[in-house]
């Protein structure tokens, strides 16, 4: 019964040497000096805010891209015990002692030397040789740039390990394909795929590049495969359903669910959540919360309201009327109505609150039980202080003249009549029936009189001269000019009132509120918005001293000062590997080149090559020159300021197809001895150059030894390089 204990339990395992000395010299690559320098390193400056924001909880929106790249640096501040508290305003500022420099910078470096073995085994996967597979990795290990991105507390080189990782995946789920679909490795490799692709979505939306090129290498493989007649309909069906899976439902979960944890992690209120609408910013704990807590739902006849606008840009801000009046005449010598100011305000202030007024009524205080305001009613909005009615008529605006004014009604006895009737229209509702909502419904005042729609117009950048204070424009707009948010308003802060005197009610505006209903975003309702803002919102533009165009990339023309040593000449720059990047380029022309020729030669029933070769070739390059193009020429179309680092997803993949192309080279273009093994010597020569220049760039990667001014100068091959060089 025991007689399997008289021989002993062996475990054998295969180990590749080559992926594992190549992933032990990217760790060395990366991690070495990790904490050097111990000061902000360039965008270290912009990604730390939002890690010290992680670490407080408090909210943020960040308009470059989705939220998981920021969470994972945020992990490294966790596991280093980062507590938040260090201000990010300069780049060269030093570290306090509570910053865990070399545990905010792990993520990333990890994440770049991990690209190297991936690049092994990405060119493995692609059916090349061990030796290009190998050239590929060592050319990615002695890339300066890709170095220097990795050691920093940036993005890049994780966003550059998932879509490697989505690539690799990809081509081991494919390979598996014709001989163990269905099994277990290939689940786990096709899952692995969607999996690494949202990734890489989440880190940044340039993933989004990768994703949509395996997406349709995938719809191509699969376009092949209903082609073959030995699937039958119920196995194609069911490769469909998985590839769905794998590839769409499963990424789309995972986006959401990035939102969903960093969310949850966010709770609390701060500084960026201003631009969110009042339903959001009063989920989050503290801030508007803590004046809404405990709002009535429902607005009724008498409710004292704040009005905010729903647009939000260029500011907050809220409907408001004061004292002042509009001049009887204004700079260009139009008239106006001379009616007191109504303006939208980008401040709290008692001067914000209104009361909703039924017509038919002249009672200002809800009765008992409350009558609801639903869509469609008719109500008249006074304001609390002055207890004027909020009017408009045919009066041009002060700044738009095509618009009406709005202003609160005096009566000057004269020719103008007072047309103080809005009708309450609920964009947002779901039923014609619905109650005007606090903080819920999105509404519109449309003017009984004239069909004009309140709308903040101050948002087109304009805002009113000094006798207006300089505050937001409000006007009339014809509804047939069109929808736009800024017609649109939300009540924000809501009470019931109960004073009817007016001295009684103007302290009763002062004062808070407190009563007992909360208002409770769901999850998919605070992603959506969220989303929205990030995909819509655009901060200023503004040309910096290292932006460049992404032509200058492919040459190198331009580099990035990342970082200067306060006393001495020790500075990192982002510079790539000359020969490298001018390899990649030959390489990418090579291979253009040769492909069309073998188009045509095999038009003509020529076939230079054989097709198993052929076949190679062609996926090689969709991958390789696929994927540089796809991260590449998007930003010919982008209206953004750009940077050298945007270049390195596309150049990544470009180096990918520098070895390929001198596999090809050499074993279908060297045909004798003589010629291969020129060849070779032309090839240890190269990479013998491409080390070298990895060396001499070596200080201005890794930022030292600290170099003397001639070495500086020397280290300028490029007229268009900013090299730092002290003044004597």
């Amino acid at each position: 019964m025991l007689g399997f204990l008289k021989n002993p339990v062996v475990v054998t395992a295969e180990i590749n040497v080559n992926l594992v000395a190549l992933t032990v010299m990217g760790l060395i690559s990366r991690l070495w000096g990790l904490s050097y320098p111990r000061a902000v390193v360039f965008d270290e400056v912009y990604y730390g805010q939002f890690v010290s924001l992680y670490m407080k909880r408090i909210f943020f929106v960040d308009d470059s891209g989705p939220p998981f790249g920021h969470m994972l640096l945020a992990l490294g501040g966790y596991l280093g015990g980062f507590d938040g508290n260090f201000l990010w305003n300069r780049i060269g500022a030093e570290y306090s002692v509570n910053v865990p420099v070399w545990s905010l910078r792990l993520l990333p470096a990890l994440a770049g030397a991990l690209c190297v073995p991936l690049a092994y085994q990405i060119l493995v996967e692609l059916q090349f040789s061990h030796c290009a597979a190998l050239g590929a990795a060592l050319l990615i290990l002695l890339e300066n740039s890709l170095i220097t991105q990795s050691r920093f507390m940036l993005l890049e080189s994780i966003l550059i390990f998932f879509i490697l990782l989505a690539v690799l995946s990809y081509l081991k789920f494919y390979n598996l394909q014709r001989h163990s679909s269905f099994s277990g490795s290939w689940w786990f490799w096709l899952l692995l795929t969607g999996v690494a692709c949202s990734c890489a979505v989440g880190v940044k939306y340039m993933g989004l590049f990768t994703y949509m090129l395996l997406l349709a290498i995938a719809g191509l493989h699969f376009w092949h495969m209903i082609g073959d007649q030995n699937l039958s309909n119920v196995s194609l069906m069911c490769h469909f359903l998985a590839r769905g899976l794998a590839l769409i439902i499963i990424p789309v979960a995972m986006y959401l669910s990035f939102f969903y944890v960093h969310l949850t992690l966010l709770y609390r209120s701060g500084p960026h959540d201003q631009i969110m609408t009042s339903a959001f910013q009063a989920s989050l704990e503290g801030g508007l919360a803590r004046i809404t807590q405990g709002q009535p739902l429902e607005v009724a006849y008498g409710s004292q309201i704040t009005l905010r606008n729903v647009l939000g840009k260029p500011m907050q801000c809220w409907l408001h009327s004061h004292t002042n009046t509009y001049p009887i005449r204004y700079e260009n010598g139009r008239g106006s109505s001379h009616q007191q100011q109504v303006t939208c305000y980008p401040f709290k202030d008692v001067n914000n609150w209104w009361i909703v007024k039924d017509p038919g009524m002249q009672q200002l205080v809800v009765s008992n039980p409350p009558r609801p305001v639903r869509h469609g009613h008719i109500v008249q909005l006074v304001h609390g202080i002055t207890t004027r009615y909020l009017n408009t008529h045919d009066v041009a605006a002060p700044l738009s003249p095509h618009s009406q004014e709005v202003s609160c009604y005096i009566d000057y006895n004269i020719s103008m009549p007072a047309q103080n009737l809005w009708r309450v229209e609920i964009v947002n509702r779901e039923s014609d029936t619905d109650v005007w909502k606090t903080i819920l419904s999105e509404v519109r005042f449309v003017h009984v009189n004239t069909s004009a729609v309140l709308k903040a117009s101050g948002f087109i950048g304009a805002s009113l001269p000094e006798w207006g204070y300089r505050q937001l424009e409000v006007v009339g707009e014809k509804l047939s000019k069109g929808y736009h948010q800024s017609m649109v308003w939300n009540v924000e802060e809501h009470r019931y009132g109960k004073s009817q005197e007016q001295k009684e009610r103007e302290v009763e505006l002062h004062s808070p509120t407190q009563m007992d209903i909360s208002k409770n975003l769901s999850f998919m309702a605070k992603f959506m918005e969220l989303q929205w803002k990030i995909l819509t919102l655009k901060n200023e533009e503004t040309e910096h001293k290292y932006s460049s165009s992404a032509l200058d990339w492919i040459t190198m023309d331009t580099n990035i000062a990342y970082w200067l040593h306060p006393t001495s000449g020790a500075q990192i720059h982002l510079l790539g590997n000359v020969v490298t990047w001018a390899s990649a380029d030959i390489a990418a022309l090579v291979y253009m080149c040769l492909s069309l020729w073998y188009l045509i030669r095999r038009r003509r029933k020529i076939d230079d090559i054989p097709e198993d070769e052929w076949q190679l070739w062609v996926s090689a390059g969709g991958i390789c020159v696929g994927g540089w193009a796809v991260n590449y020429l998007p930003f010919f179309l982008m209206e953004k300021t750009l940077f050298l680092y945007h270049y390195l997803p596309a150049l990544t993949f470009q180096i990918l197809l520098i070895p390929i192309v001198l596999q090809h080279l050499s074993d279908h273009l060297c045909r004798c001895l003589v010629l291969k093994s020129m060849f070779s010597a032309l090839i240890v020569a190269w990479f013998s150059s491409v080390y070298l220049v990895y060396c001499t760039f070596s200080p201005v990667t890794y930022g030292e030894p600290s170099l003397s001014v001639t070495e500086l100068k020397d280290l300028r091959w490029k007229d268009s390089w900013n090299i730092l060089i002290r003044k004597q």
